[in-house]
C-alpha cells in the first residue's frame, strides 16, 4: 500500500461499498488496541496520519482490529514516558519523540545532527532503512517499531529577531532533542526542556523566549500570537526530530497471523515516508498563518548561514566521539544516511 491521503480516502470508500454489497462478511471484532500519545486531537499528526493510519488498518482488518485513540496522554503519564508505556504494556501502540528519552536510541540521532536533512520524505525513508539495518535486534529490541519518521526542516520562533547565532546570547530557548539542546548552548542560549504540549504556557509566562519546533505544529500551539518572530533556514534544516510509531511487542505476537499481516502491509518504509512527508506538507499552512498574522518571517542565508554551520561543527565531532564510546561507528553512521538521502532524492 502507498500512503498518500487519496489512497486512505480510497480504501475507505471501497470498503464502506463492498461493505454495502454484502461483499466483506461481518466478523466478530477480535481485538482492541489502545493508541497513546501526547497532542491533541486536532494537531496535524493525529488528524493527518495517526487516525487515517488507525482507520486503514480497521477497515484492512474487515473490522476484526479496533484502535481505540487517546490523544494528549488520556492514559496518563508524561510524554517521555510513552515507550515505556509501549514496552510495558500500558498502551498497545504509541507514537513518541524518541529524544524523550536521550541517549536510549543514539543511533536515530544521526539524523538529528544539525543540517543533515532537507526533505523528510528523504530523511523518513533512510531511517527506517537504518533502523531494518541497525536498531530493529538492538536499541529497539524490547518494542515492535511500526513507524520511523522526522519532520520537516525545523525552525526557531522567538520574542525577537534571530539571524545569527550571536542573535541568540541569553535567550531561554526550549529544544526538543539533546542535539538541539547542545545546538543552542553554542549559540550561547539556554535550552529548556519540556515536551511540546507545555510551550504555549511556558511561552505565555515567559518561562522561555522561543522553541524549536517545525511550523506544522505551531497552529495546534498557537505558536503564531505568542511570539512575532520565526527563523528558518536555506538548503538543509538547522534540526529535526526523529519519531516512531511503537507497538508493544506481546499484543502484536499475540495477534493472529492475518491480522499481524494487515498491521505489517500497512507499516514499514511506505508508511514512514507517508509520515513524514505528511508532516512537511504541513509545514506550509501553517507558515502562511503566521505570515497572514503579520509576523516576522527571517530565512538564513550566505554568510549568516555560514556563522550556523561553523557554530554546529563541533557537534558532529562530539557526537562521533560518543558514539564510538558506544561501540558504534558514529562517522559510518552518517556517511549511510547521507548516502540513502541522496539516493531517495535522485
Amino acid at each position: 500500500m502507498i500512503f498518500t491521503r487519496k489512497s486512505f480516502l480510497g480504501l475507505a470508500g471501497a470498503t464502506a461499498l463492498a461493505t454495502a454489497l454484502g461483499a466483506v462478511p461481518a466478523l466478530a471484532q477480535d481485538v482492541t488496541l489502545r493508541m497513546h500519545q501526547f497532542l491533541p486531537p486536532q494537531a496535524n499528526v493525529p488528524n493527518l496520519i495517526l487516525y487515517p493510519w488507525a482507520d486503514q488498518v480497521e477497515e484492512a482488518s474487515g473490522g476484526r482490529i479496533k484502535i481505540e485513540r487517546y490523544p494528549a496522554m488520556q492514559l496518563g503519564g508524561k510524554p517521555p514516558e510513552l515507550m515505556d508505556q509501549a514496552i510495558d504494556g500500558v498502551a498497545d501502540i504509541v507514537w513518541t519523540v524518541v529524544g524523550y528519552t536521550p541517549g536510549r536510541f543514539p543511533s536515530t540521532e544521526v539524523f538529528e545532527l544539525p543540517f543533515m536533512m532537507s526533505d523528510a520524505r528523504a530523511a523518513s525513508s533512510a531511517y527506517w532503512q537504518m533502523f531494518e539495518k541497525h536498531m530493529k535486534d538492538t536499541e529497539f529490541a524490547d518494542v515492535k517499531i511500526l513507524g520511523t519518521w522526522v519532520h520537516g526542516p525545523g525552525a526557531i520562533h522567538a520574542s525577537k529577531e534571530v539571524r545569527t547565532p550571536a542573535d541568540m546570547e541569553g535567550l531561554k530557548v526550549r529544544g526538543g532533542s539533546r542535539l538541539a539542546n547542545e545546538l543552542l548552548s553554542k549559540t550561547g542560549a539556554t535550552p529548556v526542556g519540556m515536551p511540546v504540549p507545555a510551550i504555549p504556557e511556558a511561552l505565555s509566562k515567559g518561562v522561555v523566549d522561543g522553541v524549536t519546533i517545525p511550523w506544522e505544529v505551531t497552529g495546534a500551539l498557537k505558536v503564531p500570537e505568542l511570539v512575532g518572530h520565526h527563523t528558518e533556514f536555506e538548503g538543509n534544516a538547522l534540526y529535526t526530530l526523529t519519531f516512531v510509531l511503537a507497538m508493544n511487542k506481546d499484543k502484536f505476537d499475540s495477534l493472529d497471523p492475518e491480522l499481524q499481516q494487515v498491521i505489517e502491509d500497512n507499516s514499514g518504509l511506505e508508511f514512514s515516508i507517508f509520515a513524514g512527508g505528511t508532516m512537511q506538507d504541513a509545514d506550509g499552512p501553517s507558515r502562511d498563518a503566521a505570515v497572514a498574522a503579520g509576523n516576522n518571517i527571517v530565512t538564513v542565508s550566505g554568510d549568516d548561514l555560514e556563522s550556523w554551520r561553523t557554530v554546529s561543527q563541533p557537534i558532529y565531532d562530539e557526537w562521533i566521539a560518543e558514539m564510538d564510546g558506544k561501540g558504534i561507528d558514529g562517522q559510518a553512521l552518517i556517511d549511510e544516511a547521507r548516502s540513502l538521502m541522496d539516493a531517495y532524492q535522485q
